[in-house]
């Protein structure tokens, strides 16, 4: 059951470990072409997810951002667990990049 899931958990990793300059986009955004991730298997992928774990670690990062966010030198940190906490929800699919990778990919 947990095979799947297992890059998603890393996914995750690399985007707790160093947060700042990177963000978390769409595979198919990324590259044009569509993959299993952002297939309806994808968001079954997803769905379970959600169900099985997601939720408790969006939740926790929500209570870690609200705790960071008390003071002035933990709102960055906060922000960032924000982002965190979404990406937590949903990861099938999406894939952890630096910014700059995510502009260039949409043109801007």
């Amino acid at each position: 059951m947990g095979i799947p899931f297992g890059p998603h958990c890393f996914e995750i990793g690399t985007f707790t470990f160093p947060p700042f300059g990177r963000t978390a986009a769409r595979c198919n955004e990324l590259t044009g072409d569509g993959d299993l991730g952002t297939s309806p298997l994808g968001t079954l992928g997803n769905v379970l997810w959600f169900l099985l774990c997601g939720w408790w670690l969006a939740l926790g990062h929500l209570a870690t951002a609200a705790a960071l966010i008390v003071t002035i030198i933990g709102i960055p940190f906060g922000i960032q667990h924000v982002k965190i906490a979404a990406f937590t929800l949903a990861p099938v699919g999406r894939t952890v990049v630096r910014e700059e990778v995510v502009q260039a990919a949409r043109g801007n």
